[in-house]
């Protein structure tokens, strides 16, 4: 770890206490807050250990990943995340993010780790199409169905990631899932 990210984790560190967590939550937290600066997700994620066990293992184990857009395809490290937006096309009602899940799917079918941080539309289509997926981390940020769709996201029982608030973003989502790839299938199991 780089002495800048050493210092950032240290100051976080000393203005939260997230002991009480268990490994892979504390980690998730732990680097979506890091990446984002803002406190306030210490308590709007929604966290569940063993689906973050499930995601981290399947990743482990060479699952596919797909995101939602290429800003969160981009902030993901040590592994390519498939996306599919610029070659989808907005028809019958959908956007091109949801076009884009589609597409996607057909490529990876069950057992992917999905990732949504910019479209509620991709996250919607998402559990529409009943995938069986390792898990998804669905963080969408915006005032137009983001909540919404994150809500939809924890009622759909899929194994997830997620927030209560609006906020979110390519750079959280992207933070979740690495919190997970850098995380030891040792240390955690």
């Amino acid at each position: 770890m780089h002495p800048i990210e050493q210092e950032s984790f240290a100051i976080l560190r000393s203005r939260v206490d997230l002991s009480h967590l268990a490994p892979l939550s504390r980690a998730v937290v732990e680097r979506v807050v890091h990446s984002s600066a803002d406190l306030d997700y210490v308590d709007d994620l929604v966290l569940d250990e063993a689906s973050l066990r499930r995601g981290r293992d399947a990743l482990a184990a060479g699952a596919r990943v797909v995101a939602d857009v290429q800003m969160v395809a981009a902030g993901i490290t040590t592994v390519d995340a498939l996306c599919r937006v610029r070659e989808a096309t907005a028809v019958d009602g959908l956007t091109r993010s949801a076009v884009a899940v589609r597409m996607a799917f057909d490529e990876v079918g069950p057992g992917a780790v999905w990732v949504v941080g910019c479209a509620p539309t991709a996250l919607f289509e998402l559990i529409d199409l009943g995938v069986d997926p390792a898990l998804v981390v669905g963080l969408p940020v915006g005032f137009v169905g983001a909540a919404e769709s994150k809500a939809a996201l924890r009622e759909s029982g899929l194994p997830a990631v997620s927030n209560v608030s609006e906020k979110g973003g390519s750079a959280v989502a992207s933070a979740a899932l690495n919190a997970l790839l850098y995380s030891p299938v040792e240390e955690t199991s």
